[in-house]
């Protein structure tokens, strides 16, 4: 065990990118999309929530530009641009700061790739850390914004090109591009099929929409990508990473507690995480994590939770509360007669509709072999406390 001369700091982060040493084994993931950045290979990542997807390209955007930099990569989050206007800023200023190259980012020649633009920009430099932004203002005519917002798609190809490298552009929360203006998948599309130079990085939060939009053959999008799928963390790569953290901060974790807590959590990365640190809070100083640590920790969690769970049940249906219930006590297949037979649930046809809905908010998944269960870290041990009562040891209420 290591010795440390000052109390260390969690060592375990969840809730935001999981970014440098918290950052837990993906590395194949890690290598397959860097090689598809580099041989100009769109890709489109799907996950679950909360299950890596951002710090898994912002680790893979580290390692594309350390040492020589083997592509030039620019991130965009549409979630911030409501309107074209807005998407232009942020593309602009990404294009700036991840592809154009050190000369062209000097204040001087800061104007240079996008003196063609048909609305000119406003350039705004930070005092504190000298970076720049873009503006592009209101109240231009739709032409004009259309105009300049697609020279700035095309401008990576040509900065590419300039430099020798390859660009790449990451978009996250991509669903929303239909939300900003309803033509543009379309006018993107037109765009980056011109551009082979250019690999793209699509992932987005909402599921069910980014199936849509790339799976969909009226979609402009259409088989347009490569799939990469995240899945759980393996055990045998999670296991060394929790140990590690523990030894490297004055604690252990012996090999069953680990095993408990992957078991609980499925190798699912935010819940591992999340978990991992309220174990590691639970656990004294020069000592080892114990089942009854891991226990606490667990009820730290749903206390931690309680808020957000709390209003997911509230938002839920009457079908869909009974549904979620049933699930937490026997994932399986609800539209079976003798499944919702043994927990009471309605009608085949409404059990269907709670389904549906309940996979659009991603709080259910389907396994391989095609039953129902709850996705959503934690929330069947949520229901299970709650329908336990405070009598038995039920109460998640802080």
């Amino acid at each position: 065990m290591v010795k440390a001369k000052h109390p260390p700091v969690n060592p375990f982060s969840y809730g935001g990118l999981a970014l440098d040493d918290a950052f837990a084994d993906r590395e194949a993931e890690v290598q397959e999309l860097r090689g598809d950045v580099v041989n100009g290979q769109d890709v489109v990542i799907f996950a679950p929530r909360r299950f890596g997807k951002s710090s898994l390209v912002w680790r893979t955007m580290q390692r594309l530009g350390g040492g020589d930099a083997e592509a030039l990569v620019a991130y965009v989050n549409l979630m911030t641009a409501p309107t074209k206007e807005k998407l232009a800023e942020k593309l602009a200023t990404a294009i700036y700061e991840g592809i154009a190259s050190p000369a062209e980012r000097a204040r001087e020649a800061a104007l240079r790739p996008f003196r063609g633009l048909r609305i000119a920009p406003r350039v705004t430099i930070d005092p504190e850390d000298g970076r720049m932004s873009f503006s592009f203002g209101i109240d231009h005519a739709s032409e004009d914004v259309d105009a300049t917002l697609e020279r700035l798609l095309e401008l990576p190809a040509e900065l590419a090109a300039t430099s020798g490298r390859r660009a790449a552009l990451v978009f996250d929360e991509f669903q929303e591009v239909e939300e900003i203006d309803a033509l543009l998948p379309r006018t993107m599309r037109t765009i980056f099929e011109q551009q082979p130079d250019v690999s793209r990085v699509y992932l987005g939060s909402k599921r069910h929409m980014m199936e849509r939009i790339f799976n969909d053959e009226n979609e402009p999008f259409w088989r347009s990508a490569k799939r990469i799928e995240l899945g759980p963390i393996a055990p045998e790569l999670f296991a060394p990473f929790i140990g590690e953290r523990f030894a490297s901060t004055n604690k252990e974790a012996s090999s069953p507690v680990i095993d408990e807590l992957l078991e609980r959590t499925g190798g699912h990365p935010y819940a591992t995480q999340e978990l991992s640190y309220f174990l590691w809070e639970e656990t004294p100083f020069d000592a080892t994590a114990t089942g009854d640590h891991l226990e606490a920790a667990m009820r730290a969690v749903l206390r931690s939770e309680h808020s957000h769970f709390q209003l997911r049940w509230e938002d839920a249906s009457v079908a869909q509360r009974l549904l979620l219930q049933a699930l937490a006590s026997e994932p399986g297949r609800p539209m079976t007669k003798a499944y919702r037979s043994r927990h009471d649930l309605p009608t085949a046809a409404t059990v269907q509709t709670a389904l549906r809905a309940l996979e659009g908010r991603e709080l259910i998944g389907r396994g391989a072999d095609g039953s129902h269960r709850i996705a959503e870290p934690f929330l069947a041990d949520w229901l299970r406390a709650l329908d336990a009562g405070p009598a038995a040891g039920g109460r998640v209420t802080s």
